[in-house]
């Protein structure tokens, strides 16, 4: 898959079309409910929330890679549900999207639940493990952040 066709695009809920949200929510669900085998309530609500951001590369058709960016209640941004499809593995398209989203957090503190096996891929997005690994649905996980950036 040719790098350039990619483009990365960002919306609020408010200004998804119907299509977009499905297909977003489809890769969500074929990512982390069935590929990895763990039936959880998907639909939390904060996707609906004004300050959430939905952030997705699309090669046109179909999103490649999702994440979604929360704001919690002291200010830090939250990094979740950061999903790629099977067929874009491998082709650095995570990294690109957290470039992306790095980049619309800003300066804010940033956190994130990372599954244990990609703590290296976040710390080398500037996150550091920031507690102790815990097990959610059968999948080890490790709470960690970015510092504020001073400028």
């Amino acid at each position: 898959m040719p790098q350039q066709t990619t483009e990365i695009r960002a919306a609020s809920f408010a200004d998804l079309d119907t299509r977009t949200f499905h297909d977003l929510l489809k890769l969500r669900i074929d990512v982390f409910v069935v590929e990895q085998n763990c039936p959880y309530p998907e639909l939390d609500g904060r996707d609906v929330e004004p300050s959430t951001r939905h952030l997705w590369l699309t090669d046109g058709d179909a999103p490649l890679a999702y994440l979604r960016i929360l704001a919690d209640p002291d200010g830090a941004a939250r990094i979740g549900r950061v999903a790629v499809a099977p067929k874009a593995r491998g082709g650095g398209q995570a990294g690109r999207l957290m470039t992306a989203a790095l980049d619309l957090v800003g300066n804010r503190p940033c956190v994130l639940e990372a599954q244990s096996h990609l703590v290296g891929f976040y710390a080398r997005h500037g996150f550091a493990v920031s507690g102790p690994e815990y097990v959610e649905d059968g999948i080890p996980h490790t709470p960690m952040h970015r510092q504020l950036i001073d400028v």
